[in-house]
């Protein structure tokens, strides 16, 4: 396996604070995963740099951007859509870079989707609206007269993962500016660049100073002084539950609003009367897309009895044709894992799979060779209390468990801590509509993986988070509801 490095594409490595980009102090080395080598120094936000983001924000708020109406946020928010459009090749380049994705999956889905997210949020950013509402009067002596509104919350950070950096910038950045928000932005420090791009057309779009800051840096300095910050409302964060339960416990001290989506174990479920050829080139593709660096990847994969022989020869052929490689290369289909701790951690997690006596019929290992890659791996005869059935490994790890009723798949789906998505493979209407109301997960998709939509709420049960981004339920998580009472 031959892999080169791209030099091709320019590379932003700054701050970018109050309408100006700035060095920082000191820098932090960002890596190409896919072999090895020195990216970029990006500059490595301090708490100080974090501070003067946050007070450029509330002075946005304050001033021009408070006062903004609704239809020319919309306008601004289509302006920067287009950019992204406009962008759309390099913005692709970045990401493969930075994540070792294949070129082709930012430029089909990332891109894409922060384009139709931005636009989406646009239409909502003049619609946003309270209700009269009639009430008893007041003390019974008098009329009233009360109403909703509904404000922005103020200054909103957003920590964005760097599995999908510019696709959930969009579902984090959108709604909070469509809803008259101010954001600082912390991109994750193994993913900055097409964060940090973005900053770039963020200012081209004419958004006033202040409003979008982005600040690189590590979580544990720059992360830590955004979320204790007193002068931040809201954070929204995409991670680990691990992470998130810190970001939680420290937002809590202040009493932020908080949108945290913490990943997840995800179900894939395949009846007895499934589409095969279907459910198996969909499984494929949530377990391998994006290296199965994905929180909602369905590494759970639950088969009818009849057909769990046929489905596990077939999903092991399909993880042996996944062609690893080159990000930049068109015969690649599966890129590396975003970093050295990354690779190490899948690869003991699949130790532990072998260890538990978990069946390996594919992969397992890691090709010899420069960057970050771990062979797309099929476990068969998973027992689903076992570590690589119960923990979010975040890799091309599939775990294959049998089972003869639906009673007893949506036993095993539900067995988790877990609960972002499921995918239920079947063709029948009824029992599709019947599982998915029965299984405990934020999205349920029948008969294709990761059906998600701009216009869809997204969010987890139990410990795959706690609120919603997308959809009206981001415009909603992105605002205070406040009573006004007149009494007349």
């Amino acid at each position: 396996m031959t892999v080169t490095a791209d030099t091709s594409t320019e590379l932003t490595t700054k701050m970018f604070i109050d309408g100006t980009w700035s060095q920082a102090q000191e820098t932090f080395d960002d890596l190409n995963p896919a072999t090895g080598e020195l990216l970029a120094k990006i500059a490595n936000g301090s708490a100080e740099d974090v501070d003067r983001a946050v007070r450029a924000a509330r002075r946005a708020l304050d001033g021009e951007w408070g006062d903004t109406p609704g239809i020319v946020r919309a306008r601004l928010l289509n302006r920067l859509a287009d950019l992204i459009e406009r962008d759309a090749d390099v913005l692709a380049r970045l990401e493969a870079l930075d994540i070792g994705k294949p070129v082709g999956q930012p430029g089909m889905l990332d891109v894409p989707n922060a384009v139709a997210t931005f636009r989406y949020f646009a239409g909502w950013a003049d619609k946003i609206e309270g209700a009269a509402i009639p009430t008893a009067g007041y003390m019974g002596m008098a009329k009233t007269h009360s109403y909703t509104v509904r404000e922005p919350i103020g200054v909103v950070a957003a920590i964005i993962p760097w599995n999908t950096p510019l696709m959930i910038a969009g579902w984090k950045l959108a709604p909070a500016l469509a809803a008259g928000n101010a954001v600082v932005v912390k991109p994750a420090e193994d993913a900055p660049l097409s964060i940090l791009h973005l900053g770039k057309l963020v200012q081209e779009a004419g958004f006033p100073a202040g409003v979008v800051n982005i600040v690189p840096g590590l979580g544990g300095v720059t992360g830590e002084a955004l979320v204790a910050h007193p002068e931040v409302q809201k954070v929204s964060f995409t991670g680990s539950p691990q992470i998130g339960r810190h970001i939680l416990q420290v937002a809590a001290q202040t009493f932020k609003r908080t949108t945290v989506e913490l990943g997840g174990k995800s179900p894939q479920i395949v009846c007895a009367d499934a589409d095969l050829d279907a459910a198996v080139q969909g499984i494929a593709m949530g377990l391998f897309f994006n290296q199965g660096e994905v929180c909602a990847a369905g590494t759970r994969i639950l088969v009818h009895r009849s057909l769990y022989s046929e489905v596990v020869e077939r999903l092991a052929a399909a993880a042996e044709a996944q062609v690893l490689g080159d990000p930049f290369d068109e015969s690649t289909t599966m890129g590396a894992l975003v970093n050295a701790k990354q690779q190490q951690r899948v690869l003991s997690y699949i130790d532990k799979g072998k260890a538990e006596g978990a069946r390996l019929v594919a992969g397992g290992s890691a090709p010899a060779g420069p960057g970050f890659f771990v062979r797309p791996t099929i476990f068969a005869d998973v027992d689903n209390s076992s570590t690589i059935a119960q923990e979010e490994i975040f890799g091309p790890v599939g775990a294959v468990i049998a089972f003869d009723t639906v009673d007893e798949a949506l036993a095993i789906a539900n067995d988790t801590a877990y609960g972002l998505a499921a995918t239920i493979w079947t063709r029948d209407v009824s029992q599709a509509h019947t599982m998915a109301r029965r299984v405990r997960a934020g999205a349920v998709w029948v008969n294709g993986w990761a059906a998600i939509d701009p216009a869809l709420p997204w969010g987890g049960f139990k410990a795959s988070g706690i609120g919603r981004e997308l959809g009206y339920s981001g415009i909603l998580a992105n605002t205070e509801e406040k009573v006004v009472t007149i009494v007349l």
